[in-house]
């Protein structure tokens, strides 16, 4: 497939978890985010140059292309690997920036204020992670042994979501009486064990049994 009709394929499938269009670069710190939902999650593509509705207006890749390896090595903690392709369609460019889905994260993101921050992709948004994704991450990159005792607690848990299809760490606390730090450990474990799934909700996140 040439290059133009691949783009115009991509761009035809619209944003999702793994696309996302950007009409430029306006800073490294703002595209970090991009680059580090995208490795911590599924890995993704960018698409410099297309704006949200699809619409090709290009860049200038050299500009573009500082500004992705700025954001890679220097607001991305670990780095995030990337690979670009410059395509030429219907007289503009396009970059197209590949990021690869990481095997070493978790990965963080530096603001313009200097604070690091952990984000995840969830369908066409880049969400800021709770502690407890961040737990569920370092666990699957760290390979963490994950043992759990089925106690009172974690009991608690899954009688109270078979009752009421959900949970969150509010409600967890409340229930089980016991602090923020214990509760988001807890479901983590039983996230990372396959027990429970996380589900955002205009509340905020909550969990649900698989």
């Amino acid at each position: 497939m040439q290059g133009s009709a691949y783009i115009k394929l991509l761009i035809s499938k619209g944003e999702s978890q793994t696309l996302d269009f950007k009409y430029f670069i306006s800073s490294a710190s703002k595209i970090a985010k991009s680059l580090v939902a995208f490795a911590n999650t599924d890995g993704g593509k960018l698409l410099i140059g297309v704006k949200d509705n699809g619409n090709i207006v290009g860049v200038k890749s050299e500009e573009e292309l500082y500004m992705i390896d700025l954001a890679a090595e220097t607001y991305c903690r670990p780095s995030v690997s990337i690979r670009y392709t410059d395509y030429f369609v219907d007289g503009k460019n396009v970059l197209e920036v590949q990021v690869i889905k990481s095997n070493n994260g978790p990965h963080l993101a530096k603001d313009e204020q200097g604070n690091w921050s952990l984000y995840i992709r969830k369908d066409d948004e880049n969400i800021l992670a709770s502690d407890v994704v961040f737990e569920v991450l370092l666990n699957k990159f760290q390979e963490r042994r994950v043992v759990l005792n089925m106690d009172s607690k974690e009991k608690s848990v899954m009688e109270f979501i078979k009752q009421n299809g959900q949970i969150s760490i509010t409600q967890f606390m409340d229930l089980a009486n016991i602090k923020k730090n214990n509760a988001e450990k807890i479901i983590s474990n039983l996230i990372t064990l396959g027990m429970l799934k996380i589900d955002y909700t205009s509340n905020g996140e909550v969990y649900k049994s698989i």
